[in-house]
């Protein structure tokens, strides 16, 4: 609408855009004390709990790589079986998306390429255009994984006893929560945080006690909403008569030429 309007909506335009440059900066600057905050969240952890919470962090910090590795593996495995299609051979064909993910700790910094090896791997360009995007919002496996394990460590670290209902409730809102959640490091944090305001019988303050290690368990959320929304969109294209097997086939067999890196379009929001 700013754009139709013309001439009289630059002002508005220009705040805008200035308005843009002062949340990055603020951000920038949140970033580079990150740091510090995560040094102070494991100095307090220690410091109340003893050198044998590292242990516990630890364990919690295992048992998600675990459980999201066999939900990979088991769930995700299965249905691309039922498609017709090995999960271990979709890992290896995006095993350069799957490292910058990694790297970045971000799923959105790897979407361009994604759509792009998508429409290579025999996916419709109409398809892929609704479910990639889509799924950086809803499909976000790993985020929900993390938050369901993250909210009862701080329950049972906090001795905050659950009965089943409460923690069938808490799952429920954990779903719900992690939908819409943006594809950045640290989105899964906050939306742990609007999760446990909703649930109040887990305390809130609890999760200084994770801070430190959030980082960690960032990389593999990231890396397992990657995975699930690129096996989403082969799924959704298979049901829709939209997905060229024999495309899909040699591009998860190799057989297709090296395809050049996606443009990089500058983005809407801070990748953290």
């Amino acid at each position: 609408s700013l754009s139709l309007v013309g001439e009289p909506a630059k002002p508005v335009l220009n705040f805008l855009e200035r308005l843009s440059l002062i949340v990055f900066k603020l951000v920038g600057i949140l970033m580079r004390a990150a740091p510090l905050g995560a040094f102070g969240a494991i100095a307090f952890t220690i410091g109340k709990y003893g050198i044998g919470s590292l242990a516990n962090l630890g364990a919690l910090v295992a048992t998600f790589y675990l459980t999201a590795a066999l939900f990979v593996v088991v769930i995700l495995g299965t249905v691309a079986r039922l498609t017709g299609f090995s999960i271990f051979k979709l890992i290896k064909y995006l095993k350069a998306e799957l490292l910058l993910v990694l790297g970045t700790s971000s799923s959105e910094a790897a979407l361009p390429n994604l759509i792009q090896k998508m429409e290579a791997a025999g996916c419709e360009k109409s398809v892929v255009g609704l479910v990639v995007p889509t799924g950086y919002s809803f499909n976000l496996d790993g985020t929900n994984i993390y938050m369901t394990l993250a909210a009862l460590f701080i329950a049972q670290a906090t001795n905050t006893d659950l009965t089943l209902g409460q923690e069938l409730l808490l799952l429920v809102v954990a779903m719900i929560s992690s939908k819409g959640a943006a594809g950045v490091t640290g989105a899964g944090f906050i939306t742990l945080a609007a999760t446990l305001s909703i649930v109040p019988t887990v305390p809130i303050a609890g999760m200084a006690l994770i801070l430190g290690v959030d980082r960690f368990m960032s990389e593999c959320r990231s890396l397992t909403n990657f995975i699930g929304n690129a096996v989403a969109t082969i799924v959704v294209a298979r049901w829709e008569g939209a997905l060229d097997r024999d495309k899909l086939n040699a591009a998860l067999s190799g057989q297709l030429p090296e395809l050049a890196p996606a443009p990089i379009t500058t983005a809407a929001a801070p990748a953290a």
